[in-house]
């Protein structure tokens, strides 16, 4: 009656798909960790929700523009909901330990993803930025006042 999905590996693994979305957790691996992003994804046809279940990890999100990727950065609180919107540039930024669970359509990892590399100078804007995020106990002001505020603005 009651089903149960636990993902103690590293990396990214969808263990629950039904029609038409599917539950997956992304543990720490190397290729997250904050020095290591060298690029933002996004989806074409899907949202993604990410919920840390434990961690300090840092959500990314970009908005491109004719200069370049514009970076906010979220360090995440465990329990709390964040939905980055389709076709928003992404990544998250992890420590040893982290783990997030994502909600997202089915089959999102087989294909609807495309990725962007970062250039220098969007690499040390971004590594600047989650140095701040990781520094950051809780939230801001801003997202205290207003807890469904989009990432993205």
């Amino acid at each position: 009656m009651i089903e149960t999905y636990v993902h103690r590996g590293k990396g990214y693994n969808p263990f629950l798909i039904r029609d038409g979305w599917q539950v997956a957790q992304l543990n720490y691996m190397p290729e997250q960790r904050a020095s290591a992003i060298h690029k933002v994804d996004r989806h074409l046809a899907t949202d993604e929700v990410f919920i840390l279940s434990k961690g300090k990890s840092v959500l990314i999100a970009a908005k491109e523009s004719a200069n370049g990727l514009r970076f906010k950065t979220v360090r995440m609180k465990p329990g709390v909901t964040y939905n980055i919107p389709r076709m928003m540039w992404h990544n998250i930024a992890m420590r040893p330990g982290d783990r997030v669970m994502i909600v997202e359509k089915s089959n999102t990892h087989l294909g609807d993803f495309e990725y962007r590399p970062l250039g220098a100078e969007e690499e040390r804007d971004l590594q600047a930025k989650i140095k701040r995020s990781m520094r950051i106990n809780g939230s801001s002001r801003k997202d205290s006042r207003n807890p469904h505020e989009s990432i993205a603005k």
